[in-house]
């Protein structure tokens, strides 16, 4: 099938919603990054496919393709239920800008994001992401990518999400290094004490010996 499928864009032909349908998400998955541009982006309103089981590199490529195929209904409530299979490549900043949608992201999805693009959410992004779900998020703040992500945040901001996230980072603490001097001397210890000790001894001897002369 995927030397059929292959052979099939060789000659030209764009992958259209027929032809998506016909072969699946499980060989869409298994198409190189030339071979994905051959998909025409409005099949996909057409189109039933599950990307979450694809590779990063194409997850990217199909959210980019979703992205310019739903683009006349951006602005509608029914954008994000039409994304929605196509966001775990979508960048950081289509996922600040759908945090102000009021979308209430299920945790489920918030975990399958793509992974720098999750990282690089602040605590508000994410509450707007989540809405009605965020409370769920502190099921997850022991695994990951939760817990990667809470380990970058100020531990002041998760707090202001009032669901008990814990973990970030500390503020208001200083490490304080003691610098360590070099010895007043490279001779060891113990043969300063024994000079300072023979000091007495060597002055008396000293001593006699100018008298005697």
């Amino acid at each position: 099938a995927s030397a059929a499928i292959k052979r099939y864009v060789e000659l030209g032909n764009a992958l259209n919603a027929t032809a998506l349908n016909a072969i699946g998400t499980r060989y869409v998955c298994l198409l190189n990054a030339t071979e994905l541009e051959a998909i025409d982006p409005p099949s996909l309103k057409l189109a039933s496919l599950d990307p979450s089981a694809c590779s990063q590199e194409t997850k990217n490529i199909l959210y980019e393709k979703a992205k310019k195929a739903f683009s006349d209904q951006h602005r509608l409530p029914a954008y994000y239920e039409l994304i929605l299979p196509y966001l775990g490549g979508a960048p950081a900043a289509d996922l600040k800008a759908l945090s102000k949608d009021n979308v209430n992201m299920n945790v489920s999805t918030f975990v399958t994001l793509r992974r720098e693009s999750l990282m690089s959410l602040t605590p508000p992004e994410v509450q707007g992401l989540l809405g009605l779900n965020l409370p769920e998020l502190a099921q997850w703040q022991y695994r990951a990518p939760v817990r990667e992500w809470i380990q970058v945040q100020k531990q002041s901001e998760l707090d202001k999400l009032h669901i008990g996230l814990t973990g970030g980072t500390q503020e208001g603490y200083i490490n304080i290094v003691t610098p360590k001097f070099p010895a007043p001397s490279s001779a060891p210890l113990g043969t300063v004490a024994m000079a300072f000790h023979l000091l007495p001894a060597l002055f008396l001897s000293f001593l006699m010996v100018s008298i005697l002369s």
